[in-house]
């Protein structure tokens, strides 16, 4: 089995959660943080909608580097989050299907200017810094939801409000 066919079944999982998690976002309270420390509600719920790029960078480059810059998107409404969404999952999805094993073995760096945090192979950076950082992310977005009295949707099984 190739390993993009091993990843292709989680990946679409793990999108239809995601999926469920942001329809459910009350953008209107998109400035309200839990903590001083924490992201607001709408900073993190268009992280979470960044995420599956990441795949697409992932497959596309050899590295990122934090000190080079980058863009910051503000979507403006709910539609348009989950607008950045579907467009970063339909791009991360269409090069899935097309990558090879010979691009999941090399390798991918993170780094800040010379300061190097991880070289991985790319099937490595797929499941921890794309997969299981969409997880992360979405899980606190939960307790977000949760906070604000949103019924929050099922993932690995119903929730309590989807009994």
């Amino acid at each position: 089995m190739s390993i993009k066919d091993a990843l292709l079944p989680e990946w679409e999982n793990e999108i239809n959660i995601t999926r469920r998690m942001l329809e459910r976002v009350p953008f209107e309270k998109a400035d309200w943080k839990p903590h001083e420390k924490s992201f607001s509600l709408g900073r993190l719920a268009t992280h979470v909608a960044e995420i599956p790029g990441w795949l697409t960078m992932t497959l596309t480059t050899n590295e990122l580097d934090f000190a080079a810059g980058g863009k910051s998107n503000k979507p403006a409404s709910k539609e348009e989050m989950i607008q950045l969404f579907e467009t970063e999952v339909a791009k991360a999805t269409a090069l899935l299907l097309e990558a090879t094993d010979e691009i999941f073995q090399s390798n991918w760096t993170l780094r800040n200017g010379e300061i190097i945090y991880f070289t991985l192979p790319k099937t490595v950076v797929v499941r921890n810094w794309v997969l299981n950082h969409i997880v992360h992310h979405r899980a606190q977005l939960s307790v977000y939801l949760r906070l604000l009295d949103v019924p929050v949707p099922g993932v690995y099984g119903p929730s309590a409000d989807e009994s």
